[in-house]
């Protein structure tokens, strides 16, 4: 859960050509693909699927100069029976979509996925090139990417449990004191 992006005001609004923009910029610094999780991406379905029909755009232009291959993750919290015609549509412009909402009593080691209820749907051919190997796959560890930044220290992932706590723990034995983490919800000052 990354409790640092919930904005309990409700978000701000982001038009979507600056959306377009950044994702233009991610690829431009290297991105292979882009991932959209929650809150709960449907619950917009008719505004992303507009998102995902310009990445869509955006990607095609940039493989075609560049010859590179741009996937789409989607996670929603929706069971695929669940879902109306309009999230349907934005569903489908996925590559990889990953259904079934996160129970805390159900862990998985199963990678790209916080709980054993979750399935990850393969749409496209690249989906099943880059994805098909891992969607029974359990690595021995799950992979974290880490990133410091003036901002912060980041990490994007899904850990097992216990694995945030031990690292701040070896955090703080190693001098560095975290004022706030998003794993454990607190109220920013």
């Amino acid at each position: 859960m990354a409790l640092d992006t919930w904005d309990t005001g409700g978000g701000a609004e982001v038009a979507l050509d600056t959306l377009t923009r950044q994702w233009r910029d991610a690829l431009d610094a290297g991105a292979d693909g882009i991932t959209i999780s929650g809150g709960e991406p449907l619950a917009q379905a008719t505004a992303l699927t507009a998102f995902l029909g310009d990445i869509d755009r955006v990607r095609r232009e940039t493989a075609q100069r560049t010859g590179g291959e741009y996937d789409i993750l989607l996670y929603t919290g929706y069971d695929p029976s669940d879902l109306d015609d309009s999230q349907i549509a934005a569903a489908r412009r996925a590559d990889v979509l990953v259904t079934g909402r996160y129970q805390a009593k159900a862990p998985t080691g199963l990678i790209w996925r916080g709980s054993a209820n979750q399935v990850m749907h393969l749409h496209t051919d690249l989906a099943r090139r880059r994805y098909a190997e891992y969607v029974d796959f359990t690595p021995e560890q799950p992979p974290i990417q880490i990133r410091a930044d003036p901002d912060g220290f980041w990490l994007v992932g899904v850990p097992r449990k216990g694995t945030l706590s031990a690292l701040e723990r070896g955090l703080r034995r190693g001098g560095m004191d975290l004022n706030w983490t998003s794993w454990r919800l607190q109220r920013r000052s």
